[in-house]
């Protein structure tokens, strides 16, 4: 070992951004290893060697570690006082004493065993670093470049890793053509043998969320607060939103100046309808507003335990109080958590 190794190591530490500590101690490891292996008399886990690097010189010290005991029946790793009184007036019984056995060419040895050793342990700290970075990020939004698509699959660059996006987090009506920019949602950050492991998705309630947090100030502030969020990715989304400031409406602050704030999460998802809806503490009220935009006459709490509610609606409003194929009320219902039976004045009058 030389300065100019010390150096390289350094260097590795800046570009690579792991610990200095990390990468020393790994090679003095590997180091330990390479002494039982090459020098020590008795190779088993019992024969204590210590190794240290000076990491300014790139100095080369190896310890050899005994405890002291009465008798000695292993001298390998046992030391008598009167010997460990030779090396220093300090140690007692059953002190452990170092002793430094750092052989002459040691350091030939040291250089051809760290090599590998360090190659491996910077792909390994590598990995951590960008496993810790990714995990700080998960359940929130990232930016990618779309790369390939594979199998299903969509793969994306997200700079220093790239992403996947599967199958069921798609939305059906997208292209996800190469090269192309895309705001994802981290649903899960997975350590694997092969390194870190990114899901990401586009239909997850998530991303609704948290596009709202960045278009809306009150939101990110905590003065408004979205209670609720039910999706059919691509197509619908409905969210329920709160004041905790009685002079701020949550719905005007979501919907933003002539609707710029949510048009442009609306056009982040291309075109997904957003209907936003005042959250209510009252059952009734909050049914009532969740099957927005359809004007409800009337709501009944039939089973509160079971969670089941009558609606009644004008006849004109029925067909915009289920929706198309019955999204409306499908949506309601998952956002308000209630069962909801939808009829006209008409049906209840027959």
């Amino acid at each position: 070992m030389n300065e100019e190794f010390v150096s390289a190591l350094k260097e590795i530490v800046k570009i690579k951004g792991i610990s200095e500590d990390f990468l020393f101690n790994a090679v003095e490891d590997a180091l330990v290893s390479a002494y039982k292996k090459n020098y020590s008399k008795v190779s088993n886990s019992t024969h204590n060697v210590r190794v240290t690097i000076d990491r300014e010189d790139g100095e080369i010290h190896v310890y050899a570690q005994k405890t002291v005991v009465d008798e000695v029946f292993d001298e390998t790793v046992e030391i008598t006082l009167e010997d460990a009184k030779l090396v220093s007036s300090r140690y007692q019984m059953d002190d452990v004493v170092e002793i430094e056995v750092t052989p002459r060419e040691f350091g030939r040895v040291a250089a051809q065993n760290a090599k590998q050793v360090v190659i491996q342990r910077i792909k390994e700290a590598e990995r951590n670093v960008i496993y810790n970075e990714y995990l700080e990020k998960e359940y929130d939004i990232i930016t990618g470049v779309i790369i390939r698509k594979e199998r299903g699959n969509v793969f994306v660059n997200l700079g220093k890793i790239e992403a996947i996006l599967g199958p069921n987090e798609q939305i059906p009506t997208e292209g996800y053509d190469f090269n192309e920019k895309i705001k994802l949602y981290i649903v899960e950050v997975k350590k694997t043998t092969k390194g870190p492991q990114i899901v990401v998705s586009r239909t997850h309630p998530g991303l609704v969320r948290r596009l709202f947090e960045l278009e809306v100030p009150e939101i990110f502030n905590g003065i408004v607060e979205i209670k609720g969020i039910s999706r059919e990715a691509g197509s619908r989304s409905k969210v329920a939103v709160y004041s905790h400031d009685e002079n701020i409406d949550p719905m005007g602050s979501c919907v933003g100046p002539k609707g710029s704030r949510v048009q442009s999460i609306v056009n982040e998802l291309n075109n997904e309808k957003i209907d936003i809806v005042k959250w209510s503490k009252d059952p009734e009220v909050f049914i009532s507003n969740a099957l927005s935009p359809a004007k409800v006459y009337s709501v009944d709490i039939l089973d509160e335990e079971n969670k089941i509610a009558s609606v009644v609606v004008d006849d004109s409003q029925l067909s915009l109080a289920i929706g198309k194929e019955g999204q409306n009320v499908r949506l309601a219902a998952k956002l308000t958590g209630w069962k909801i039976d939808i009829k006209s004045k008409s049906q209840i009058g027959e």
